[in-house]
């Protein structure tokens, strides 16, 4: 299970380097592509990790909906950009990768919230996609 957290994290520097580019993820995971075939220091980017970060972009509008309407008192601009990214991610995984387990895509956000961001980040993680495991069923049947 080791390779598919890897794959996580790496899915989550993409998603947070386009944010603080400003730029497609898309973009930045074709440049991390291109670096991996062209520089054999770094790692090859897996297949887990181009899927987390399709579906995302796939899913991007609707996710930061979903966000902006689930977190209290937080407006998007004003989360840690580590969060909203963490979130991002997490909220894809658990509501549209039916092979991950709710309970393993709630935990690997909040691990990479311990690893990359603020105290307070795992339980903001843990407590929004807990909300959004809650209305899995109705935020997928909205989809239909």
């Amino acid at each position: 299970m080791a390779a598919r957290s890897n794959a996580r994290k790496r899915a989550f520097q993409i998603l947070f380097e386009a944010d603080q580019r400003g730029v497609s993820v898309r973009e930045v995971l074709a440049d991390w592509i291109r670096h991996a075939r062209s520089d054999e220091r770094q790692p090859p980017v897996s297949a887990f990790t181009m899927d987390l970060v399709e579906g995302y972009a796939d899913k991007v509008n609707r996710i930061d909906d979903l966000i902006v309407t689930y977190a209290v008192d937080w407006d998007l601009d004003r989360m840690p950009a580590a969060d909203r990214n963490i979130v991002r991610l997490g909220a894809y995984e658990l509501i549209w990768v039916d092979d991950t387990p709710d309970a393993v895509a709630i935990d690997e956000a909040v691990q990479l919230a311990k690893e990359f961001s603020t105290d307070e980040s795992p339980s903001f993680v843990n407590g929004l996609l807990a909300r959004f495991k809650d209305l899995k069923p109705s935020l997928r049947r909205s989809e239909s």
